[in-house]
């Protein structure tokens, strides 16, 4: 294994490449928390179990020039439109949580999330948590390696990738128009409820003037939303299920779209 590897060494960086973009890129991986160290370990095991299936005795490459650099950039771009993608998916979850925080009454909370690197909703923090849990759960690391990188090496290569970027684009213009509805549909048994909490007390406060509603409606709806947060999160679970599993099915339909593109060209 180890005298093909060398024999093929160009060949092995390209799929080294990939792999490290898309571990740069992919949810939870892509923290700061995970040493630069270990990323670049994952990414050359990741390649060295992929090597093997890797059809890589066709590849006529030349190691040194102005074709393998752009060969590099493009194996690196199919790595960060992977890792990319299911960003886009992970985004939803926190995406619902800033959806119901500012009417819930915690708008002004706002904690650091280490895998975006941005400052985030109380709520949105939570539910990306429950997310991430739930990823583990289902395999997501696997599927990621396997459903994602392996298949890719297998359906795509830069050249295909430049004939086939038509689905690569609607892929990632449909990921973020699915993005915002797969947020509202989480995020609207409790947005809604808290629209009618919101209503109630406006109304109480008319009929009963002497009520502060400043004082009183905020622990009501904080109250109500945990309430409905407990109650509903078996469902939420699985529509976290079902989100991360379109986003897997997507990333192999597109795979297969440009194999079947690239051989009806053919």
């Amino acid at each position: 294994m180890l005298d093909e590897i060398l024999s093929y060494a160009p060949a092995f960086l390209l799929i080294a490449v990939r792999a490290l973009a898309m571990v740069e890129t992919a949810p939870l991986l892509s923290s700061d928390a995970i040493p630069q160290v270990a990323k670049i370990s994952l990414a050359g095991f990741a390649a060295y179990a992929a090597f093997p299936t890797a059809l890589v005795s066709g590849w006529n490459i030349e190691p040194y020039g102005l074709t393998f650099v752009l060969l590099v950039i493009g194996e690196a771009i199919i790595g960060i439109i992977i890792g990319f993608f299911m960003t886009i998916i992970f985004s939803a979850f926190s995406t619902a949580g800033q959806f119901f925080s500012l009417q819930m009454g915690f708008g002004a909370s706002e904690t650091f999330d280490p895998l975006a690197q941005i400052e985030n909703p109380l709520m949105g923090q939570y539910l990306n948590l429950v997310a991430m849990l739930t990823f583990i759960t289902l395999g997501g690391f696997r599927e990621l390696f396997l459903g994602g990188f392996w298949r890719s090496l297998q359906t795509i290569s830069v050249y295909s990738l430049i004939d086939g970027r038509e689905p690569v684009v609607s892929m990632l213009v449909g990921g973020l128009s699915r993005l915002f509805l797969d947020a509202m549909i989480i995020s609207m048994p409790i947005l809604g409820t808290l629209f009618l909490t919101s209503l109630s007390t406006g109304l109480i406060s008319k009929a009963a003037p002497q009520i502060n509603i400043l004082t009183e409606g905020f622990p009501i709806s904080i109250t109500v939303a945990f309430v409905l947060i407990l109650a509903t999160m078996p469902f939420m679970v699985e529509a976290f299920s079902r989100v991360i599993d379109d986003g897997f099915r997507s990333l192999e339909t597109l795979f297969i779209r440009i194999g079947d593109q690239i051989g009806g060209a053919a």
